[in-house]
């Protein structure tokens, strides 16, 4: 039988790395790509190499698989993501989440720059995610379901997982971290949201708004892996400033937070790990 193009692109990553123990991954958004930086014993390659794994197109979004360590803790990061907006069919956009499953990895922690809507929320700030809103219209689960791969009808009444939230909350202070939380929506962009569109979202108990991340989480819950996301707030979203918004812009932002960012994400990496082994 012939393999699945996921089956095949996991077989294709694990001849590049035979001996690395993929149980922990970690998707990085706009501007967030230095993280990778602080990994240990580091290997890169691009995805574009990889069978079947498209290319990123957005700034800010290298298109690497990186496998390393942060201390004893063995990580897989994605520098970079692909978008809905960028054409792709969301079974597409979730294509690396699935290699990530197929290679074994039980954990996901999805980052991305995003747009402030809570008064409680200003640039500069991380939000993990607590629970979100999928204003994408759409799911990339619609069509036929791998039955080896998940359930029909995933529950999606825990998709950040709480133990991993707990954790997170216990590093944030060490790190120097104020780590705030709330509900994160996802519209398609590439546009950014309306004034109007910001007021209706805020109104459904949105916190934050980004143009990521959600299908993302929908397809690691349906495979069962453990999912943690942080949102890096770079901006106030439409009608909430008086400036216009750009991917410049935000991308400089999201480079200002990452002084911060990457310390507290080496702290959560290496609990998790403990949790694991």
């Amino acid at each position: 039988m012939k393999p699945s193009k996921t089956a095949a692109a996991a077989a294709f990553i694990r001849t590049l790395f035979p001996e690395f123990p993929f149980r922990t991954a970690l998707i990085l958004g706009s501007g967030l790509g230095s993280v990778a930086g602080v990994l240990e014993k580091s290997r890169e390659t691009d995805v574009s190499d990889i069978p079947g794994w498209p290319a990123p197109s957005v700034s800010g979004h290298r298109g690497k698989l990186i496998r390393g360590y942060i201390g004893n803790a063995p990580v897989t990061v994605l520098q970079g993501r692909i978008h809905f907006y960028e054409g792709h069919p969301l079974q597409t956009v979730i294509f690396p989440v699935a290699v990530l499953a197929d290679l074994g990895v039980g954990t996901i922690i999805l980052t991305n720059a995003a747009g402030g809507i809570s008064p409680d929320l200003e640039p500069g700030d991380i939000m993990m995610v607590s629970d979100h809103l999928n204003l994408l219209m759409t799911n990339p689960l619609i069509g036929p379901n791998d039955d080896a791969a998940g359930p029909r009808f995933p529950d999606m009444s825990e998709p950040y997982d709480p133990e991993l939230r707990r954790l997170a909350e216990d590093a944030a202070p060490g790190a120097g971290i104020v780590l705030k939380e709330g509900v994160l929506a996802a519209t398609t962009g590439p546009s950014y949201e309306t004034a109007a569109e910001v007021k209706m979202i805020g109104k459904l108990g949105g916190d934050a708004v980004c143009m990521s991340t959600v299908p993302e989480v929908i397809a690691a819950v349906h495979r069962g892996m453990r999912v943690l996301a942080f949102s890096c707030i770079t901006n106030k979203a439409t009608g909430l400033h008086n400036t216009r918004l750009s991917h410049a812009d935000v991308k400089e932002s999201a480079a200002r937070i990452q002084t911060r960012f990457t310390p507290f994400m080496k702290s959560v990496i290496e609990k998790i790990d403990r949790t694991i082994t």
